[in-house]
């Protein structure tokens, strides 16, 4: 059998353990794909080698971060259809059900797991349950970045101020890391039981998760319908991106953002065929730079910053100008309810806010200048802070991502962002306004099509 061969500096060991020929397990969660996946790909690599069996394993948590049966819903119809094309592949997938941390040590100790590879992520939550089962297990333990082109450590080995310092980083590295993937190949060693399918609507059943955010019906989960969004997405608004992504009434966003959150595609998959169609290896083309710098300097922030949700996690100077103008008046304040339930005094900020409501995606233009009207009509940066990450984890189908967390911090707290000039409760942060807003696209058009939703 052909051997798969990817560049190992993708993985990173957490734990050293006893190796042997016992089963391999890979721990699914953030990069929910059979295909383009490099952490799968790892793993069956490792499981030849060792000549050992191979499994997917999935922890469904009873919550998560304010998440609804919008995005359960479209999670697991997706994983449905990984359980799909891993059995193609002879590699069995089981969905686990309870607290992380506990479950999978005792799957682990179960199957008598030899190694347990796991997705790269740097949200807090998620590196808290590794550091307990790396506790608790005997087995090899290792972590692969299959969400970034470039892995995380070695695009940077600290936060970066912004997109002009990390952008040559990333730009000299892409080489090494930007490359086909190989192929997953069917598993040759068979798993060590018995596996049933997966009684999926069995499990949706058990859910039980606020359902008062409804499941949405216009865009379809799975990776087949992500590579279907791409193609999409090739054929006509790519060709606009770069002068129209900024008007909320152009048709000109990938919408792949849903996606690339789940894991339902690889953002390198997403650069190989776009670069293909554009015909050139450009990396400052605009969609690339969003793609790729843009998002990955998120993760960068959110790995190196443990404060990435809370007033701590901003600039010195941004935290500085935001205390200077704690006390200055507020012209309008809402609360928490009333920002939720769209019943400001502005037209364009309600139509935002129902389009993530409706929709479970707001324009990524709207999303700046909801996060800012937010900081302006709340008491504090810190409560502003509490009521953006709510509202867009409750309701954005990509809530709950470290290009959320980073993009309110830059809103709202300067992340990445430079001083401007100073004014009423912003101080430095950067200003966005209604008139603004005016100059660049038709905001009575963008709010009566929000209406009609």
């Amino acid at each position: 059998m052909t051997e798969i061969v990817m560049n190992n500096a993708r993985a990173r060991l957490l734990k050293e353990g006893i190796k042997s020929k016992a089963p391999v397990v890979y721990w699914m969660s953030r990069d929910q794909r059979a295909r383009d996946n490099w952490a799968l790909l790892f793993s069956q690599e490792t499981a030849m080698k060792q000549n050992a069996p191979l499994a997917v394993i999935f922890c469904l948590v009873p919550q998560f971060l304010n998440a609804t049966i919008r995005h359960y819903d479209f999670m697991l119809t997706g994983l449905e259809t990984v359980e799909e094309g891993l059995s193609e592949k002879n590699i069995p997938f089981f969905l686990l059900t309870g607290a992380a941390e506990k479950e999978i040590p005792r799957f682990l100790r179960t199957y008598r797991v030899g190694t347990l590879v796991a997705d790269f992520d740097p949200l807090r939550r998620k590196r808290t349950w590794k550091d307990h089962i790396a506790k608790e297990i005997e087995s090899s333990f290792y972590e692969v970045d299959s969400r970034n082109i470039v892995p995380c450590w070695i695009a940077s080995p600290k936060q970066e101020f912004g997109a002009y310092t990390f952008r040559p980083k990333i730009h000299r590295t892409l080489k090494d890391f930007l490359v086909e993937y190989p192929p997953l190949h069917k598993h040759p060693i068979p798993w060590v039981g018995e596996k049933k399918r997966i009684d999926w609507p069995g499990v949706k059943k058990k859910l039980k998760v606020d359902s008062s955010v409804g499941v949405l019906n216009w865009i379809k989960p799975g990776e087949e319908a992500a590579h279907k969004r791409l193609s999409d997405f090739m054929e006509t608004p790519l060709d606009y991106y770069s002068t129209a992504r900024n008007d909320p009434n152009n048709d000109s966003q990938s919408n792949l953002s849903p996606y690339l959150h789940f894991g339902q595609i690889s953002s390198q998959r997403v650069a190989i065929e776009v670069m293909k169609r554009l015909g050139k290896k450009d990396y400052s083309e605009a969609f690339l730079e969003e793609l790729i710098v843009r998002r990955e300097l998120s993760d960068n922030y959110c790995f190196y910053n443990t404060h990435y949700d809370m007033f701590e996690g901003f600039p010195p100077w941004a935290q500085k100008t935001l205390n200077d103008h704690r006390n200055d008046h507020r012209p309008y304040e809402y609360s928490l309810s009333e920002f939720e339930d769209a019943k400001t005094h502005d037209e364009l900020w309600n139509a935002a806010q129902m389009e993530m409501v409706k929709r479970g995606k707001m324009h990524g233009y709207m999303r700046m200048y909801w996060a800012k009207k937010i900081l302006e009509w709340t008491s504090s940066p810190e409560e502003a802070l509490h009521i953006a990450i709510y509202l867009n984890d409750r309701y954005e189908l990509d809530g709950r991502d470290t290009n959320g967390y980073s993009g309110i911090a830059w809103s709202i707290g300067g992340v990445h962002d430079r001083p401007w000039n100073e004014r009423a409760v912003f101080g430095k942060i950067r200003y966005m306004s209604y008139n603004g807003c005016k100059s660049k696209f038709n905001v009575q058009s963008y709010v009566e099509r929000i209406k009609k939703l």
